[in-house]
């Protein structure tokens, strides 16, 4: 005679999954949906190949739930969800069909996805489109939907956020070259992801120039540390060694010479 269910209960603490007895024996739990979609009642015969056609789509509806978990924090590309079920040790197969339910139900959209990310670091400000477009790689978004999502970051609102980021970095820079200063802020925007015509833009708008006072007091505050580090050396080498680490740092010759005419009369 064929296994038969012969007693079905609602699990206590998961109201939604309910354990199934076949010849009055506890054989397995399934998902209400997988409860429906079988048919499963008092009665129903269970061969080998209909049990095996339950646990796999019991397993597909657990690794739904578990995906639907990770995605109540926050958006999700497809990769994050392949990476996050396959850390769980659930099967390709199972991740494969998970995959496809979460489309069905527009749960995932690596297009929406890629936009919101875009738009919440446009929100932001502290990052380019250079940066941006190589996080979204790495999550798994292809080539041509961060184009598409890229188009969230206009070309004015890059060159207002990396003026302002600009901005924000001179008022901590007070004791370098104002040459220096300009490689340095040019560097910062790139490493946040500033292309080449941005930076040239939005730097325009910056006032980086320093009056002759400021570079003066710049230039002492540098030299203080420099002398400080060739103490050891004396006469002509003493001069040149200190007149080259300032050149470096971007003061003027003029101004090292003064520097220097200065101290020696001291």
């Amino acid at each position: 005679m064929m296994p038969t269910i012969t007693k079905i209960t609602t699990q206590t603490k998961r109201t939604d999954r309910y354990n199934i007895f076949i010849d009055e024996q506890y054989s397995f739990s399934v998902d209400e949906d997988v409860l429906l979609k079988f048919q499963l009642k008092k009665g129903k015969e269970i061969d080998a190949l209909l049990l095996s056609q339950i646990q796999f789509h019991d397993n597909i509806q657990k690794s739904f739930i578990d995906a639907l978990g990770y995605l109540s924090y926050r958006m999700r590309s497809e990769e994050e969800i392949r990476l996050y079920l396959k850390q769980k040790g659930i099967e390709e197969p199972i991740i494969h069909e998970t995959i496809h339910k979460l489309y069905q139900y527009n749960y995932l959209n690596d297009l929406d996805f890629a936009k919101a990310y875009v738009r919440t670091h446009v929100n932001g400000g502290n990052k380019g489109p250079i940066v941006l477009q190589r996080e979204l790689k790495e999550k798994g978004i292809s080539d041509l939907l961060i184009q598409q999502a890229l188009l969230e970051y206009p070309f004015d609102v890059q060159i207002d956020h990396a003026r302002h980021l600009a901005n924000k970095s001179i008022k901590k820079e007070k004791a370098i070259s104002e040459r220096a200063l300009h490689q340095k802020l040019e560097h910062m925007l790139s490493r946040k992801g500033f292309s080449r015509d941005v930076i040239v833009v939005a730097l325009e708008g910056v006032t980086i120039e320093k009056d002759e006072q400021e570079e003066w007091d710049s230039l002492c505050y540098q030299a203080e540390k420099i002398i400080r580090r060739y103490r050891a050396y004396e006469g002509f080498l003493f001069q040149q060694k200190v007149k080259q680490a300032l050149f470096r740092k971007g003061f003027s010759l003029e101004l090292i010479e003064r520097y220097l005419n200065e101290l020696e009369g001291e």
